[in-house]
């Protein structure tokens, strides 16, 4: 299990690579990675993202989820990565990948990970465009996609 918050951007091929050669000694057959990615704002206009969030307890809450999964899914191991600092459109965000000896385990747990980084993981974000900046709320679809685990 890897969980990392960082400010430094990645390079999401390079971590994929390194977590699936790390699973050559395990029963793996199905790793799944999804990366996360700034978007702009429906008709452009985002300068810029700042993600906040405390050290420590950050990283703690996200490991208790990944506990969560590993307990819930037959997991070979875990990948989470997410960034906090100032982000632009089109930069990497985070990324988590999973890997398990089946893909349905592996697909369920990527999923239900990044629905929580998505609602519960203590982030506070803002949104920084001309107009001003703007915290951005919590989406009924995104608490919505929770009930589901």
């Amino acid at each position: 299990m890897d969980v990392r918050v960082q400010s430094a951007d990645f390079d999401s091929g390079a971590e994929l690579s390194g977590f699936i050669a790390r699973q050559q000694a395990a029963p793996v057959g199905a790793t799944v990675s999804f990366t996360g990615i700034v978007r702009d704002l429906p008709g452009g206009g985002l300068q810029r993202m700042v993600i906040e969030h405390y050290p420590g307890m950050t990283e703690r809450a996200i490991a208790a989820m990944v506990g969560q999964a590993r307990a819930r899914w037959s997991l070979a191991d875990c990948l989470v990565i997410h960034r906090y600092g100032e982000m632009r459109p089109g930069e990497t965000i985070m990324m988590v990948a999973t890997a398990s000896a089946h893909r349905a385990d592996a697909f369920a747990a990527a999923d239900f990970l990044m629905d929580y980084l998505k609602s519960r993981a203590p982030f506070w974000k803002q949104e920084i465009t001309a107009e001003g900046t703007a915290w951005v709320a919590a989406r009924d679809e995104d608490e919505a996609a929770l009930q589901r685990w």
